[in-house]
């Protein structure tokens, strides 16, 4: 099969360094990729060729955009098109959810983030599960901000339980502030990100943003605030009871969590897993569960992610 490639630069951007780009592909698609004078030729079985052509022909469409085309993107173009939807990829990508403090762009890479940004925006309480690296709370801290610059909110506030993996808090220096500490990093690297160290410190200082274990919410009602619950996999069945009825007037409340990662003692159910069965047939509550094919960091953490989940997959049949 034969697809015209308009100029040199275009073929540069979509072969890659060392032709690493059309390598990927071949070896996804099953097929053969060369160039021959100013054409593409594609052989191989029928499906697989015109598979790989629709591949092709929808990234040459992103490189004319002059739009980033790694590796990544790659392989999310080719699931979609498996599924007949490699033209959604524009759909996704066009949407800006926010800007950082220094100009960048912030947009959705995948269908379940652009769902999970859709649930978010509809709904008073969300609750997104799934892997690392699917932007859980990057894009709800993204949108945490885009309210507050909005005038929609009063305040952010951003928890998370602070549950020892291997130590115990006893073991860690400092007061209880300087002991959660490391249990709260993420949230303040994404803060940072949006709002810069400068304005996310003054923020603090007024009050407007609030970063503070879960253990802190019992006892009060949030209202006009946009609240995150991070890690809330972590959370006992009356942490997470506890922390849902804070929830106020004019409030959103974002609840993010990996079901399958769970630092909890042996034997103790997780408050999230628990929620989301007791919860699920509300209308008014969105519920996200992203997978692998939502996962945007390194391409090795989405082959990661994949192939802990076969393994847990075949052990769970094992014990059945």
């Amino acid at each position: 099969m034969l697809l015209s490639v308009d100029s040199m630069e275009a073929y540069m951007s979509l072969f890659g360094m060392n032709d690493q780009n059309v390598a990927l592909i071949e070896q996804e698609c099953g097929v053969t990729v060369a160039l021959r004078g100013s054409e593409l030729v594609i052989t191989g079985e029928e499906n697989d060729t015109e598979l790989a052509a629709s591949v092709i022909a929808k990234l040459m469409e992103m490189i004319n955009r002059h739009e980033l085309v790694d590796r990544t993107r790659i392989r999310y173009a080719i699931a979609l098109a498996r599924e007949g939807k490699v033209d959604m990829i524009d759909e996704v990508l066009r949407s800006v959810v926010a800007i950082t403090h220094r100009g960048k762009q912030i947009r959705c890479k995948t269908l379940g983030q652009q769902e999970y940004v859709q649930a978010i925006r509809e709904h008073d309480l969300t609750f997104a599960v799934g892997p690392a690296g699917t932007g859980k709370t990057y894009l709800a801290m993204a949108l945490a901000v885009v309210a507050l610059k909005n005038k929609e909110i009063e305040r952010i506030v951003l928890t998370r339980p602070a549950v020892e993996a291997g130590e115990k808090l006893g073991f860690l220096p400092g007061d209880l502030t300087q002991k959660v500490d490391p249990y709260l990093r993420p949230l303040y690297d994404a803060l940072y990100d949006f709002m810069g160290v400068d304005s996310y410190q003054k923020m603090v200082e007024r009050g407007v943003v609030e970063v503070a274990p879960l253990a802190y919410m019992r006892g009060r009602t949030l209202s006009d605030s946009f609240i995150i619950l991070d890690e809330a996999q972590n959370t006992t069945s009356e942490q997470m009871k506890m922390f849902l009825t804070r929830l106020g007037f004019n409030s959103k409340v974002v609840v993010t969590g990996d079901i399958t990662q769970t630092d909890l003692p042996f034997g103790k159910r997780s408050g999230l897993a628990e929620a989301i069965e007791i919860l699920k047939d509300i209308p008014a509550i969105g519920m996200v569960k992203l997978t692998h094919k939502d996962v945007v960091r390194h391409e090795l953490v989405q082959q990661i992610v994949q192939a802990y989940d076969a393994y847990y997959g075949k052990e769970k049949e094992n014990k059945q």
